[in-house]
């Protein structure tokens, strides 16, 4: 049995009715400008076919009642929609309730409860958007549901705002516009300054993306992504002493160099100058792939790791180890941690017929370093957050 008729069966038997509509929500992986996004700078992700099922049925009445079969132990929770707080004991529900409020907030009158079944493909907790792709999921069904007729765009906007105010979680528009926006078989490269984007066509002929999950958990909020984002704000503001510019995207790679001087911490002149070259490193990226050249991109997605890793400090061991494994394997193009890094994933970009054997040589050497094995989904590219019935 496929896992929706699994699902659908399992809606009817928790909740004693029929499913209404059926949704999807991809999750991301972003192929190279990593912590770009929230300095103004240039990312390129893409939509892929790992997500977030949603089932739902209206009610009659203002309850909502959710259940994720991800974390069956939770069970089913129940709340109103006069009572739109966050609770630290509805884990995972604060982000889909985070969506509703936001909405509201925003004059969308939300007439009616509903009961919503969660099932997702994405590792928990692995930088591949989770948490994004359930925002998308439930501004997509509200949209649906209450015929509200609101844009993607307006809709990731929202939901960037959930995370930032209603979970407390800083990020930027990334993830939820690479899973709103998503496009199959393209990558998005995107603006964050702006939000001018385009597709671009990935000629993957011969090649597949490989995720390797280095099965560490990080809990965003509480790691250094915060202080990251402050030493680079402090380090624009120092700049801008020199120079009118209203983020660390606006310079180029020369024009960095020579006002450095003026940053006041050493650490902050690491930081910005990983956020400069990064985006500088993205634009590149993206000339060689629409040039069919996918080995300049590999490369370019080598040297963004090399950055995070010494500049960023970002990785840790467990990232390191992965990427520098998949360097030494056969088959492969260019290999670089995704997503906000301390734990989480890479992504790589390997020969078809070398996929199996750079899964089965990477996986003992991992495992005697690190302590635990790692894990690998072959992904491939997909539209973004909609309704499949």
């Amino acid at each position: 049995m496929d896992s929706i008729a699994k699902s659908t069966k399992e809606f009817e038997s928790l909740f004693g009715k029929k499913t209404e509509h059926t949704f999807f929500s991809p999750g991301r992986v972003n192929l190279i400008g990593e912590h770009t996004d929230y300095n103004g700078g240039h990312v390129f992700p893409c939509a892929i076919s790992l997500g977030t099922y949603g089932l739902v049925s209206k009610r009659t009445d203002q309850k909502i009642r959710m259940y994720s079969a991800n974390f069956k132990e939770i069970g089913i929770i129940e709340f109103d929609l006069a009572a739109l707080r966050y609770e630290e004991k509805h884990n995972w529900v604060n982000y889909p309730k985070g969506v509703i409020d936001t909405f509201s907030k925003h004059g969308f009158t939300i007439t009616s409860g509903f009961d919503l079944f969660v099932y997702g493909t994405l590792p928990n907790g692995a930088g591949l958007s989770s948490s994004a792709s359930l925002e998308v999921l439930m501004a997509v069904i509200l949209n649906e549901l209450f015929q509200f007729k609101i844009d993607m765009i307006e809709m990731v906007k929202m939901c960037q705002q959930t995370e930032n105010q209603f979970i407390g979680m800083n990020c930027g528009i990334m993830d939820q516009f690479a899973v709103g926006m998503g496009k199959e078989n393209c990558a998005i490269m995107l603006d964050c300054n702006t939000l001018k984007f385009r597709y671009s066509k990935i000629a993957m002929d011969g090649y597949k993306i490989v995720i390797g999950n280095t099965n560490k958990r990080r809990g965003l909020s509480d790691s250094k992504y915060n202080e990251r984002r402050a030493e680079c704000e402090r380090a624009l503001k120092d700049l801008q002493v020199k120079r009118a510019i209203g983020s660390l995207g606006e310079l180029t790679e020369a024009e960095f160099e020579a006002s450095k001087a003026v940053i006041e911490h050493a650490v902050d002149v690491k930081r910005a100058r990983h956020a400069v070259y990064e985006n500088q490193r993205t634009l590149n990226a993206v000339k060689a792939l629409e040039e069919n050249d996918l080995k300049q991109f590999g490369k370019l997605m080598n040297d963004s790791h090399v950055s995070l890793r010494d500049l960023y400090e970002v990785t840790g061991l467990e990232l390191d180890t992965l990427a520098e494994l998949a360097w030494e394997q056969k088959g492969v193009i260019g290999s670089r941690m995704t997503g906000a890094g301390f734990g989480g994933c890479t992504v790589s970009i390997v020969a078809e017929q070398d996929v199996d054997a750079f899964i089965e040589n990477i996986t003992p050497v991992y495992t005697k370093k690190i302590g635990y094995a790692p894990s690998f989904y072959v992904a491939s590219i997909v539209n973004g957050t909609g309704k499949l019935k």
